[in-house]
């Protein structure tokens, strides 16, 4: 069996972390299985860059930026500018080799210049079966990433949101009805990490006539795994830390206000608690917060873990989201998570038994669950719990041997 994988990043974003990890679990069961991706970041076994040369990679910037730029006469405002894909700029990979050769065809997060409706037509026409992994609601909208409260998706994007200036016939209603013809034939099977967007998947009036399946993202157990003992990093020991995976305090998806007001909420523990972040923060952000507040700053990924294994709990407040490789790495190490009842988090959580999972939009219940981890719980059996539904439900071997299955099934077809 030979795949395919195209993603438009290497290791940036979590898409594209989970598309390599999904590579390396299908090798591990003898699948010949390859990644395409605009250019690639380091030398890696089995990953190839379209963009190699000076010029290509030239070229592949101008596409970003050509589509960028053609979105920014149409976007609302700057807050908005990457959070909606036209796929109006792309390039045709339908003839390079490993696509050629692949006996499947799978796409990942194919945004941002590198693949256009254009593209996806020509792959389409290949008659290769195709999985596309959906890591947003992008698949099936007429552009937005996530459609935040909006439910045209349901019946028929226009009137966006996201736009300058919203109408029956604005860029999203244009971009659905592309979508809408492209769609129609193809010989396409979407797949999502969480329930909840494969669920929506057979909703979407562009997708409702695809078979729409939930399989999780794989994550190597080999490495994220619980430590003997807490490692050595620049924390106070005596201390219980809660770590924040959403650093990014700018996006409202990703709930930062709510998780700010829970620390308020936690004040009479200061002397006891404090909060641990990592990468690129907003120091002005994190500046008044119920507990002391720790940044670690940039990590390479072998120091991640280590946080992982070093804090108490991890706290992801986002609002909307699919399924944060962050969540089973997090649970891979043994460290409970709390997050909102919201997209797929509320899968990857068992509640009360792995973590907490809170009322959505609740700053008390978000507080609640961190209490609930570092008072209330047997811990060492949230840790035995984590442990046991990581390797049941996302270790390579599982969801590899599940993609194969799918893969299986779609090639025996006739087309």
């Amino acid at each position: 069996m030979k795949v395919v994988h195209l993603s438009t990043y290497h290791t940036f974003g979590g898409a594209a972390i989970a598309a390599l990890r999904l590579h390396h679990a299908l090798r591990g069961i003898g699948v010949e299985s390859s990644v395409l991706v605009q250019q690639t970041e380091r030398e890696e076994d089995g990953v190839q860059g379209f963009a190699s040369g000076f010029i290509e990679k030239k070229l592949a910037f101008a596409r970003f930026a050509a589509e960028r730029a053609y979105f920014l006469f149409h976007e609302k405002d700057k807050s908005v500018r990457f959070h909606f894909s036209p796929l109006w700029a792309g390039t045709d990979v339908s003839t390079h080799p490993l696509v050629r050769n692949a006996d499947v065809i799978h796409l990942h997060w194919i945004n941002f210049g590198f693949l256009s409706l254009d593209s996806l037509e020509k792959l389409f026409a290949l008659g290769k079966p195709v999985v596309w992994t959906m890591h947003d609601m992008s698949t099936f909208t007429g552009g937005c990433h996530y459609s935040r409260e909006c439910d045209r998706f349901l019946t028929h994007c226009g009137f966006c949101p996201y736009l300058r200036k919203p109408s029956a016939m604005d860029l999203s209603s244009q971009v659905f009805e592309q979508k809408k013809k492209l769609f129609l034939n193809a010989p396409l099977t979407l797949v999502s990490p969480s329930r909840w967007l494969a669920e929506l998947g057979t909703r979407a009036a562009l997708t409702k006539h695809l078979i729409s399946l939930a399989i999780p993202n794989p994550i190597d157990t080999s490495v994220f795994k619980p430590a003997a003992s807490k490692p050595a990093i620049d924390l106070n020991p005596a201390k219980k830390w809660i770590l924040f995976a959403g650093v990014n305090t700018q996006d409202p998806r990703k709930g930062f206000a709510y998780f700010k007001e829970a620390t308020q909420l936690l004040k009479d523990r200061r002397a006891d608690w404090g909060i641990v972040v990592f990468g690129k923060t907003d120091p002005d952000a994190l500046s008044d917060m119920g507990l002391e507040v720790r940044s670690l700053g940039s990590l390479p990924a072998h120091e991640v873990v280590k946080v992982y294994q070093a804090v108490d709990v991890m706290v992801v407040p986002s609002l909307e989201d699919n399924y944060p490789n962050t969540v089973i790495e997090a649970m891979a190490c043994g460290t409970p998570v709390v997050g909102f009842d919201s997209g797929g988090i509320s899968e990857q959580i068992e509640h009360q038994k792995t973590g907490y999972v809170a009322q959505l939009y609740s700053s008390e219940d978000l507080a609640n669950g961190i209490r609930f981890v570092l008072e209330e719980a047997d811990y060492e059996q949230l840790i035995t719990n984590n442990l046991r539904v990581i390797r049941q439900r996302n270790s390579f071997g599982v969801v590899a041997n599940s993609y194969l299955s799918l893969y299986q099934k779609l090639t025996e077809m006739p087309r």
